[in-house]
């Protein structure tokens, strides 16, 4: 890990599993011993701080709220490149009570000047953060790129996309490319991101024709 890197991080006081927008969240195993888990998951917390504590990253733990239970995934909150953050927007409902206070954290940390420039994407456009976007490795000489899902996972064909919506993926000043998702079903499809001339074929297939079964 880069010496001094900055990384966001929830507290899971307000963990749970309470509610299914994917085939993996399963309410009922959680409600059969919510004490317990939420035990777990707090060790599980405190184990990731002191390994990357150890790792010499500095962590900046904001506070979960009630409610929200899937605000333990900060990585879905934006996508951060160059002191630059682009704010996702979440399709679900039980998601989206996320978006204010994700966007006070960040203006937070931009008011403290850890953040160059805050930006989010329009209402319209569903984009959840790190999880729709990733970098790449940068090859030599050049700079990082990415590749952004025109419709993130779980939505459907019929959504608006973010064709179009280049004007705020060129904030971070890279290329990028949109692919979309098969189906509305594909509850975990990411999109693959690699720069435009370094991508490899089959990759570049995988991320507009990938056609998972469920």
């Amino acid at each position: 890990m880069p010496w001094n890197t900055l990384l966001l991080l929830t507290d899971p006081a307000h963990f749970g599993v309470t509610y299914t927008i994917n085939p993996w969240m399963q309410p009922c195993a959680w409600a059969q011993d919510p004490v317990g888990h939420l035990a777990a998951a707090r060790r599980s917390f405190q184990s990731l701080v002191s390994a990357l504590t150890a790792a010499g990253a500095r962590l900046e733990v904001m506070q979960g709220v009630a409610g929200l239970p899937d605000m333990v995934f900060p990585a879905n909150a934006a996508v951060v490149l160059d002191h630059l953050a682009l704010l996702a927007r979440f399709r679900h409902p039980e998601r989206q009570g996320e978006e204010q206070h994700f966007q006070k954290c960040f203006h937070a940390l931009m008011k403290r000047g850890l953040l160059d420039e805050v930006a989010q994407f329009p209402p319209d456009c569903f984009q959840e953060g790190a999880g729709d976007c990733i970098w790449t490795l940068p090859a030599a000489g050049s700079g990082p790129a990415m590749v952004n899902a025109r419709h993130a996972r779980r939505y459907p064909r019929s959504r608006p996309s973010l064709a179009g919506k280049r004007p705020r993926l060129s904030l971070f000043r890279v290329a990028s490319i949109t692919s979309t998702s098969v189906s509305a079903r594909y509850a975990v499809v990411r999109s693959f991101t690699t720069p435009r001339r370094f991508q490899p074929p089959h990759l570049l297939r995988s991320a507009t024709s990938w056609h998972p079964k469920i």
